[in-house]
């Protein structure tokens, strides 16, 4: 039966039931600029009534739970477009200033350092013997070498920034990831038979996977989803077993973690490479599956696929151009260094090559290529004396017996009779000196010199290849990819300079194939090198164009993969600002709104208070008749 009683326990209840109502909207409005944060509505029923004659009497309201105002799907849209987003942001600051590098369009850089020193070739020409105008042109050569190496430079820097920003990201992943699995305990423990819910810490946990994806694109699944449509119609909640997945890679299972392993022990230029653990303890390799988030654009930036040989990623935008600006100077060194190979000297030394004596030239990975060149012998007036063609096909090799089909072989074979005459004393055997030794920094190197008789008497010699289809790309390439007599010392775009003879007395320049005053034949050839194609090799792609065009198909490049990113970031954005918009609608506290429960919530609890001390007056009167 109801009594007088129970009717104060009905307005207690409702005191209570307005309390939890100001303390929940309290919290609302203190939380409401915490990122992360989800507002929280109070789920209120009618107790369970009395059941007397004639029927059941109300016993209140009783807190049935406290909710967030929370919509997975939204969620998961929100934390998708987020991954996309950072990815792009990412991608975008870091391409805008890869094509801070090449400030072509405003006239200068290194095209414009290119034409430069071509022109430069044209007044060498015009005066070949003019020490000045040798001093003007080691000048140039010099500002465009150092304006190329500059450039590398900035961009192996740019790649090696973001190697180091990836083992940080990769750290505060695997921080975030265990953080998140620790608190998957406090969460089952808190909400333990089902009876509440852990609202904060399950913002807490949002909060978090909002942060992995960002990160990495990792992706949050759970066993179930459950409506709570009492208190929004876009309210559900996600239950049972969670895992937080990258792209197949379960990195929290529940509440175990399994950390990403990043390590560049092996790799000798310090690239970081990641992989995932699996039970059975194998390592297995992650980069081709990380393709969202800000981690995603680091591999897409410095490249995924390290070689493993050299260490250096195969692929990403900053080593493709890294590689093509390589292949540039690479190209623009050896097509001179052919050409200068013709000017008489009375020794040559080559680069270190990294090639065995008896290694096939043509399958040494060197830009050697089928086909003949001639060793020219001079005396001291600049007449030919001698000449001997050298012959490399797939069977060449550098070191050999007199006689072999070798590049020694065929230099030192004293059974050829260069010029016809039946004198067996006045051929090219007689004349150069060939050894093939360790070189001073590491490799072999090959070095071709004249007699010291011959020498002392004025003789010289030079190495002119053949061009069976008259194009400079149909030769053998051989003084070119040996780097003997070179103009450029370097092999790429990080160590091109003008030799060290000619850095130290640029007057040793010279302009003609002979030592004739007035020649100018080599610098003829190096003016029109600037407009012969030749194959720029970049991994398995093959340019064949111009220097001027390997040079631009570089900035094109990197122009081109920057708007792109550009235009990818403004059409990311408003998606992002239009999900946000939509996510923020269903869980971001409204002060408004909140205001407005407040006001709800006093009026209620003051109709509550109102009830109990109507009780109070009912009881007293009740004292009263009994006194």
């Amino acid at each position: 039966m109801a009594s007088i009683f129970n009717a104060l326990h009905i307005g207690y209840s409702g005191l209570n039931a307005a309390q939890v109502g100001i303390n929940t909207t309290s919290h609302n409005i203190s939380n409401a600029e915490s990122e992360g944060y989800t507002r929280q509505r109070v789920v209120t029923a009618a107790a369970t009534p009395i059941a007397m004659y004639p029927g059941q009497v109300g016993n209140g309201v009783q807190v049935t739970e406290i909710k967030r105002v929370f919509d997975n799907f939204v969620y998961d849209r929100y934390t998708s477009i987020s991954a996309d987003k950072e990815f792009s942001d990412y991608e975008k600051r870091k391409l805008e200033e890869l094509s801070t590098y090449f400030p072509e369009v405003d006239g200068v850089g290194i095209k414009t350092d290119l034409q430069e020193y071509y022109n430069m070739w044209q007044s060498f020409a015009d005066n070949p013997d003019n020490d000045a105008i040798k001093l003007a042109l080691a000048e140039q050569t010099q500002t465009l070498s150092q304006n190329i190496g500059y450039t590398q430079t900035k961009m192996l820097k740019l790649q090696s920034q973001i190697n180091d920003e990836l083992k940080v990201a990769v750290d505060e992943v695997n921080r975030l990831a265990k953080e998140l699995a620790d608190l998957n305990i406090s969460i089952d423990t808190a909400e333990a038979g089902g009876a509440n819910e852990a609202n904060d810490l399950r913002d807490k946990r949002n909060s978090i996977e909002l942060s992995l994806a960002k990160l990495i694109g990792a992706e949050a699944l759970s066993g179930q989803l459950q409506s709570n449509t009492q208190i929004d119609s876009q309210s559900n909640t996600k239950t049972g077993s969670y895992t937080l997945s990258i792209n197949g890679f379960n990195i929290v299972d529940g509440n175990t973690f399994h950390p990403l392993h990043i390590s560049s022990e092996n790799n000798p230029n310090g690239f970081y490479e990641i992989s995932f653990e699996r039970q059975d303890g194998v390592l297995v390799p992650m980069e081709e599956s990380l393709n969202k988030g800000k981690v995603g654009a680091m591999i897409e930036l410095r490249g995924g696929t390290i070689d493993t040989t050299s260490g250096v990623p195969q692929d990403g935008v900053i080593q493709n151009a890294i590689s093509q600006m390589n292949a540039f100077a690479k190209g623009l060194i050896e097509s001179t260094n052919n050409q200068y190979a013709q000017t008489p000297v009375t020794k040559m030394e080559s680069n270190s090559l990294q090639i065995n004596g008896n290694d096939a030239l043509l399958a040494s990975g060197m830009d050697f290529r089928e086909g003949s060149f001639e060793v020219v012998i001079f005396d001291v007036d600049g007449n030919e004396v001698a000449t001997r063609t050298i012959t490399i096909n797939p069977a060449t090799t550098m070191q050999g017996l007199a006689g072999s089909n070798s590049i020694q072989g065929q230099i030192e074979n004293s059974a050829v009779d260069d010029n016809a005459d039946g004198n067996a004393n006045n051929d090219v055997d007689d004349y150069i000196q060939f050894n093939w030794a360790v070189h001073l920094t590491g490799g072999n190197g090959l070095e071709l010199s004249m007699d010291p008789m011959k020498k002392s008497l004025g003789y010289t010699f030079a190495i002119r290849d053949n061009y069976p289809n008259g194009t400079f790309e149909s030769g053998t390439n051989f003084a070119g990819a040996t780097g003997l007599n070179r103009f450029f010392d370097g092999e790429d775009a990080q160590d091109i300079d003008l030799s060290l003879k000619y850095r130290e007395n640029p007057t040793l320049l010279a302009a003609g194939k002979t030592t004739i005053s007035g020649d100018n034949r080599v610098a003829l050839d190096m003016i029109q090198n600037q407009y012969e194609k030749y194959d720029f090799e970049v991994g398995s792609n093959i340019f064949n164009t111009t220097t001027y065009g390997m040079f631009d198909i570089i900035a094109t490049n990197v122009g081109s993969v920057t708007n792109a990113a550009i235009f990818k970031n403004d059409s990311l954005k408003a998606q992002f600002n239009a999900v946000e918009l939509e996510y923020q609608s269903v869980s971001k506290v409204s002060i408004d709104e909140e205001m407005t429960n407040l006001i709800k919530y006093q009026t209620s609890y003051g109709a509550a208070a109102k009830i109990i001390t109507t009780i109070d007056q009912m009881m007293q009167t009740l004292l009263g008749i009994k006194s």
